[in-house]
């Protein structure tokens, strides 16, 4: 059996994602209303919000590949995006791990499936539950976990094979305030030496402005700037609170 070995850490960073006058939806059910026409640049972190049933969901399954697109095209890095790939990493609210599984073989599982060598998905995910502060939980099963350790370990998981995209979905909205805070920050430590382009949905606004280089306003289809994106010191600045109270207005 051939076993593949992961690239150096410095290869290759953010994929530039498009949707091309996509409409989004099921095939069998309704439609989401409107178009999406929209170029998210590589490494940019964009915020999505709307009200509840706007397609923020849909949204991240049809970037994935999970989803067709009804109309449109929708391209990573001007490809057209068929099919999930390990390029593309998806992030849920609830995290989704093995419950049979410790924290690093669940970590260890993106790697497992593209047949890295053994001594090398080890010794990766040794390095990711390092970086996010779970060096000492690698041998317990996520019930022996707290919730914010939980998505820790699903954080290592989606960026362990080092995908050049991770979509997030509302991946902080059951966790108290503190933790979320310290997940945040967590992520955007991550992020920066990753490079990888997020596509990060919730319903938080404050979340979004912080996180957020842009924000989309999925039910309208505008996408606002954020003036100062991962300060969160500046949530009080005039430019910042007035983007606050018109995101509130649109929703």
């Amino acid at each position: 059996m051939s076993t593949t070995v992961l690239p150096a850490a410095s290869e290759p960073a953010g994929s530039e994602l498009a949707l091309h006058d996509v409409r989004l939806g099921h095939a069998d059910g309704a439609a989401v209303p409107g178009t999406v026409a929209l170029r998210i640049a590589p490494g940019e972190l964009l915020a999505v919000v709307g009200p509840s049933g706007c397609g923020k969901s849909t949204l991240l399954r049809t970037l994935a590949g999970l989803l067709p697109p009804l109309d449109g095209q929708v391209t990573q890095d001007g490809e057209p995006i068929g099919r999930p790939t390990a390029d593309r990493a998806l992030f849920f609210q609830h995290d989704a791990l093995l419950p049979w599984r410790t924290a690093r073989a669940n970590v260890e599982l993106p790697l497992a499936i593209r047949r890295v060598a053994r001594a090398e998905r080890r010794r990766s995910a040794a390095d990711w539950l390092d970086r996010v502060g779970l060096a000492g939980h690698a041998h317990k099963l996520p019930h022996q976990l707290s919730g914010g350790q939980r998505q820790r370990v699903q954080l290592a998981r989606a960026l362990a094979g080092r995908p050049r995209a991770v979509l997030m979905d509302e991946p902080f909205g059951a966790l108290d305030a503190h933790t979320r805070a310290e997940m945040q920050d967590l992520l955007v430590d991550i992020l920066r030496d990753t490079g990888a382009t997020v596509v990060f949905v919730t319903h938080d606004v404050d979340e979004a402005l912080h996180l957020g280089d842009r924000v989309l306003l999925l039910g309208s289809g505008r996408v606002l700037d954020v003036p100062h994106p991962r300060e969160r010191d500046a949530r009080h600045a005039p430019g910042t609170a007035e983007l606050h109270r018109r995101i509130l207005d649109s929703l």
